[in-house]
C-alpha cells in the first residue's frame, strides 16, 4: 500500500477525540476539497510502498492500542487497508477508519469503526449519501461546516436520511464557530458540537 506517514497524537475529532491514537495516513484521494487539511495526502503517488507487516511493525512499535486509518481517502486501497484492519482486529487493537463517503465502506465493517465525513457545499465536493444506511451505532457521522449553507445541507441530509451513528457537526477551522454551536443548541437535532481538537493544539 501507498503510506505518506504513520504518527502519533491525540485523536483531534470524533468518537474518540482525545485518545492517544496511531495514525497510519495513506495516499491518494479521489475528492479535491477547498478546505482540506493535508493536501499533500491527495496525490496517490506520495509517501512510499509499504506491506501490511511493514505498516502492522511500526504500528505495534507506536505502543500505543488504538489505531486510526485515514488519508487521503484510504478506501482507495481497500484490500490492504481490510487486511490490515483484520489483523490489527485480531491483536486487539481499536480501529476506526476516516473516509470521505464516496467509497462503499462495508468490507472493513466486520474489524473497524467508520467515520464518514459528508462533504458540504463549503468544500466543493460530495459525499454518497446513500452510504449513510451502512452507519452502525459504534460508527459516526461528520458535518464540516463554514457558512449558513453548510448547516441547511446538513440539516437536509439529517432529516431525510436517518443515521444510527453518532453525528458531529464541526466547524471549518477560523470560521464562526460560536455562530455554529449557537445554531446546534437551536436546531434541535441529534448532533454533537465538536472543534477539531488537532487545529487548536497542533499536536504531533
Amino acid at each position: 500500500m501507498r503510506v505518506c506517514e504513520i504518527f502519533g497524537s491525540l485523536q483531534g475529532e470524533g468518537r474518540h477525540q482525545g485518545r492517544p491514537t496511531t495514525f497510519v495516513r495513506l495516499a491518494g484521494c479521489n475528492l479535491r476539497c477547498r478546505w482540506c487539511d493535508t493536501p499533500g495526502a491527495q496525490d496517490p503517488r506520495h509517501g512510499e510502498e509499504a506491506s501490511v507487516d511493514v505498516v502492522l511493525d511500526q504500528v505495534w512499535r507506536m505502543r500505543r492500542r488504538h489505531v486510526c486509518i485515514t488519508g487521503g481517502e484510504p478506501l482507495l486501497q481497500v484490500e490492504e487497508v481490510a487486511e490490515m484492519c483484520r489483523r490489527l482486529h485480531r491483536m486487539d487493537y481499536t480501529v476506526e477508519i476516516e473516509t470521505n463517503g464516496t467509497v462503499d465502506f462495508r468490507p472493513v465493517q466486520p474489524f473497524a469503526s467508520v467515520c464518514m465525513d459528508v462533504k458540504c457545499p463549503s468544500s466543493g465536493e460530495k459525499s454518497d449519501i446513500a452510504l449513510l444506511q451502512h452507519i452502525r451505532p459504534s460508527d459516526s457521522v461528520k458535518f464540516v461546516v463554514g457558512d449558513a449553507r453548510d448547516l441547511e445541507y446538513a440539516e437536509q441530509v439529517i432529516t431525510r436520511c436517518p443515521v444510527r451513528g453518532e453525528i458531529f457537526v464541526s466547524p471549518v477551522y477560523g470560521s464562526d464557530e460560536r455562530g455554529i454551536a449557537a445554531w446546534v443548541l437551536e436546531s434541535g437535532l441529534p448532533v454533537r458540537f465538536q472543534i477539531q481538537l488537532h487545529k487548536h493544539l497542533e499536536m504531533r
